[in-house]
Order: structure tokens, then C-alpha cells, then sequence
């Protein structure tokens, strides 16, 4: 955090409940590991999309600080970074690629709404060749896990740097 921030009246800053890390360093590894993998092949800029996006609709305020400056950092605009929430209202500012990876990314995130529906995953298809197709779902499979770590043990942002992690 900046100067500037630490010195506003802001709310304090919640303590992780669990450094989940510490005590499960195996699946911790594995968890790198596995994004390592998945990460393979993708544009490295529709990859931080898909992460933030997937991120938004968890609520992992951890992965967004994360993932957003990871965004920035591959060069991408804080315009497009700041109307993401807001995609489908602001298309013009996405490739098509983009957005059948974004429009998939929400249907494997929030599975609760029903299977991800042939349309969705067709439209992807047609933007993705097969192995791109199955890296990006890999992608947005392992970014849904890495949320469900930050908001079940409260991961604090904020103090990530880019160039943290692998």
C-alpha cells in the first residue's frame, strides 16, 4: 500500500484466518504447479482477463490485487481492467476472442446457473483452436481453485508485487 493510503482514515486490515499455506504445503505446491501448467499456451494478457473476471464473481479481493496488477504489468490498459465487471455493456472494448474466453469464463465459474451452455462453449470454440481451448478452461479451472483458498482463509490484498510468483 502507498503512503497516501496509509496515511487516510481507511478500515483496518483483516488479518488472514489461516496461513493455509504453512499447513498444507504439499497441495500449496501442487496448486503452483498446476497453474504453471495451465498458464501454458495462452496470451498472457487474456489470461490475467479471464483470472480477473473469474475473481470478480468469486469475490477473491486477494486474486483481484493479484491479478490486476499481473494485468497491468503484461501491458494491459486499466481502462479495459476497470470495465471488465461490466463487459457485456462495454463489448467494444474486447476482441471477440476476448470475449467468448470471458462470456466461458463465466459459465464454468458459476456453475450453480446450470451447465456451461452449448452457445457459450461453441462460440469459444470457434475463437479457440482445441488445445488453446482446453489450456484456457485449465485456466479458468485453476483460478476458481486459487479463489476458493483466498476467500475461505480471507487472504489480505494489498501487498502483492508483480513478479511474486511463478
Amino acid at each position: 500500500m502507498t503512503t497516501a493510503q496509509e496515511s487516510a482514515a481507511y478500515a483496518p486490515e483483516e488479518a488472514p484466518r489461516l496461513p493455509w499455506t504453512e499447513h498444507a504445503p504439499d497441495v500449496y505446491k501442487a496448486m503452483v504447479r498446476l497453474d504453471g501448467a495451465a498458464r501454458r499456451g495462452l496470451d498472457p494478457k487474456l489470461r490475467e482477463l479471464v483470472k480477473i473476471r473469474a475473481s470478480q464473481l468469486n469475490h477473491c479481493a486477494f486474486c483481484l490485487d493479484m491479478h490486476t496488477k499481473d494485468a497491468l504489468a503484461a501491458g494491459e490498459s486499466v481502462e479495459r481492467i476497470v470495465q471488465l465487471s461490466a463487459w457485456q455493456e462495454s463489448r467494444h472494448f474486447y476482441t471477440e476472442k476476448e470475449l467468448a474466453a470471458i462470456e466461458l469464463t463465466e459459465a464454468v465459474t458459476v456453475l450453480t446457473d446450470g451447465f456451461v451452455p452449448d452457445e457459450v462453449y461453441e462460440r469459444a470454440a470457434k475463437h479457440f483452436e482445441e488445445a488453446e481451448l482446453a489450456q484456457l478452461v485449465a485456466a479458468i479451472a485453476v483460478i476458481n481453485a486459487w479463489n476458493r483458498f483466498g476467500v475461505a482463509f480471507r487472504m489480505t490484498p494489498g501487498h502483492y508485487q508483480p513478479g511474486q510468483h511463478g
